[in-house]
């Protein structure tokens, strides 16, 4: 029977969340920024994620006024304009990785409601093999008729949660959320903490207590020990300018392609290290 193209992208992130409960550890999604240092250094980039064992990864598309993103990834996307990085580049780094593992977007509503409109913006994400999308700026209430499209391509529309979301409005981003819930650790943009927010478990528990599907935590997660101690709560944990920031202090992509590769080895087993069951 042929896959149902609507379902495609939300099973593939289901499939991937599954296998690492199965393994009694959290899902690891690496967030990359498309197209930096250049576009083939950042396929190397990829590729090291891959190897380093990510179940996910959150392909950055770089964006001149990201309003989520704190210095180091707007440095990132910064130089990646610069050198002529657009849509087309981070969708090729997709096509060529994405058989095999899940990528989710991280784009800004200009680039889905710009050009041609959202229905061709859903085209080619998914047919470069994006499974989902993930718009910060695109508010529950006004994304219908985009969330419609970009489902109905087969891609997952995942939303954010932040600490400062109020009850009822986590009950309702809960309600249509589909691939899983991003939950924002922390106010503020994305860069790395000294410590992780003292509320986070309570706003986790809550936020699952909610969702019919995963519920992964970003922002502010800088080493290996706030990594391990996300993934005893939370169903994945989300790493994005820890490792930015090593392929931009690494001197050549070997270099970068090898600290990543490391630090996600590390992360990995230290997930792996706390074996006690998870359930949705």
């Amino acid at each position: 029977m042929a896959e149902d193209k609507r379902d495609s992208g939300v099973a593939r992130i289901e499939t991937a969340f599954s296998a690492a409960r199965e393994q009694g550890r959290a899902a690891l999604m690496p967030y990359m920024m498309g197209g930096f240092p250049d576009a083939e250094a950042s396929l190397a980039v990829a590729e090291a994620y891959i190897e380093g064992g990510a179940d996910l990864i959150e392909l950055g598309v770089p964006f001149s006024d990201p309003l989520a993103d704190g210095p180091v990834i707007h440095a990132a996307a910064t130089a990646a304009l610069g050198a002529g990085v657009h849509l087309e580049t981070v969708l090729e780094i997709c096509r060529r990785i994405g058989e095999r593992i899940p990528v989710v977007l991280m784009v800004y509503a200009n680039m889905v409601l710009g050009g041609d409109g959202p229905a061709d913006f859903a085209s080619r994400a998914a047919g470069a093999g994006a499974c989902g999308v993930i718009v910060p700026d695109l508010p529950l209430g006004e994304d219908e008729d985009v969330r419609r499209t970009l489902s109905d391509a087969g891609l997952a529309v995942i939303p954010l949660i932040a600490p400062t979301t109020p009850d009822g409005r986590r009950a309702e981003i809960c309600a249509v959320a589909s691939g899983f819930v991003y939950v924002v650790s922390s106010v503020g943009t994305t860069g790395e903490r000294g410590e992780l927010a003292p509320h986070l478990q309570e706003l986790v528990a809550d936020v699952r207590g909610k969702a019919g599907v995963p519920v992964a935590v970003g922002f502010g997660i800088g080493s290996v020990e706030q990594a391990a101690e996300v993934g005893r709560v939370a169903d994945g944990v989300i790493i994005g300018s820890r490792l930015v920031r090593m392929v931009a202090d690494a001197e050549g992509t070997d270099r970068a392609v090898t600290a990543v590769t490391r630090f996600l080895g590390e992360t990995m087993a230290a997930l792996a290290g706390d074996q006690s069951p998870r359930v949705m």
